[in-house]
C-alpha cells in the first residue's frame, strides 16, 4: 500500500513538473512520509519510473497479448487498436508523461527498459499480421508493423496533446480500413528480414521458466488471500511438477488475467504454454 500510495502521489508530481525537475525530497513531502520510508519502497526515483513504466506497460502489452490470442480473425483489429486506446486513456496521466518525456530525460537503465517493453509489442503485432494476412504481406510486413505503431502513436498524440474528442468506436474502425488498405496495397518494402537482423536488440526475447517462478513467488508474497493468490500457488506448483491438463491451466491463469496486479504474470504464462 506504500509503494502504490508513493507511485500515485509522485506520478501527480511527474505530470507537472516532468521527471528530471521532480525530486525524491518533493516526492516524500507530497506523500507525507519520510526518506526513510521512501527508500524502504524504492532505492532510488529511477526505480521508481520504472514501476510506473511497469504497472502501465504490463496493462498495455498484457491487454493486447490477450486480444491478439483470442479474438476472432473477424475482430481482430479493430480489438487491437481499441484495446490499445481504452488502455493508453485508462492510464492518460502516465501515457502523456511517458509521450513527452522518454526521449530526452531516459538514463540508460530507464531506455534498454522501454526497448525491452517495444520488442514486446513489436512481437504481438507481427503474431497479429501473420493471423490476419499470412503469406500475403510476407515481404511488407515488418513495414506494416511500423506503420501501426505510427497509428497508435500519432492518434494517442491528438486527444493527450490537443483535447481531440475520442470516439474509440470511429478510430478504431478508421484504422481498421486504413491498415487493411496498406496490407492490400503496399508493393515496396523498405524494412526487409535482413535489416531486423542488423538491430541491436533482437524482437524475440523469451523469459525463463525460472524467472517466472521467480515472479510469481513475489507476487505471492505481495497478495492477500484471493482467488488470484491461490491460482498463482497452483500455477507456481504446476511449473515446478506438471500434473495437470491443458484446460485446468488455461482456467487457473484465466482467474489471474483480470487483477491488474497479476496480468504480467498472465501474459508470462501464457506466453510460455503458448495458449
Amino acid at each position: 500500500m506504500k509503494k502504490q500510495l508513493i507511485m500515485e502521489k509522485a506520478l501527480e508530481l511527474f505530470a507537472k513538473q516532468g521527471f528530471e525537475a521532480t525530486s525524491v525530497q518533493q516526492i516524500t513531502e507530497h506523500c507525507g512520509i519520510s526518506k526513510g520510508a521512501f527508500y524502504l519502497s524504492f532505492k532510488s526515483k529511477d526505480e521508481l519510473i520504472l514501476a510506473l513504466i511497469d504497472h502501465f506497460m504490463n496493462q498495455l502489452t498484457s491487454d493486447i497479448d490477450y486480444v491478439v490470442s483470442n479474438a476472432s480473425q473477424d475482430e481482430l483489429l479493430y480489438k487491437f487498436y481499441y484495446t490499445i486506446f481504452h488502455t493508453s486513456y485508462q492510464h492518460s496521466d502516465f501515457a502523456k508523461l511517458l509521450m513527452k518525456e522518454q526521449s530526452h530525460t531516459f538514463n540508460n537503465d530507464l531506455l534498454v527498459k522501454m526497448q525491452y517493453y517495444d520488442r514486446l509489442v513489436n512481437q504481438t503485432i507481427l503474431s497479429m499480421l501473420d493471423k490476419l494476412y499470412g503469406e500475403t504481406i510476407r515481404e511488407t510486413k515488418y513495414d506494416l508493423m511500423y506503420c501501426i505503431k505510427g497509428f497508435m502513436n500519432t492518434y494517442s498524440q491528438l486527444f493527450f496533446f490537443y483535447n481531440v474528442p475520442l470516439d474509440l468506436d470511429l478510430l478504431s474502425q478508421s484504422l481498421v480500413e486504413k491498415t487493411n488498405l496498406l496490407a492490400q496495397h503496399t508493393t515496396i518494402p523498405f524494412i526487409s528480414e535482413d535489416l531486423i537482423q542488423m538491430f541491436k536488440s533482437p524482437f524475440h526475447e523469451e523469459v525463463s521458466e525460472e524467472q517466472i517462478i521467480e515472479i510469481i513467488e513475489q507476487k505471492i508474497e505481495e497478495l492477500d488471500e484471493s482467488l488470484e493468490k491461490e491460482s498463482l500457488l497452483i500455477l507456481k506448483e504446476q511449473l515446478v511438477t506438471p500434473t495437470y491438463s491443458p484446460v485446468i491451466i488455461k482456467g487457473l491463469i484465466e482467474n489471474i488475467r483480470k487483477s491488474p496486479h497479476c496480468k504480467w504474470i498472465s501474459l508470462l504464462l501464457r506466453r510460455y504454454y503458448h495458449f
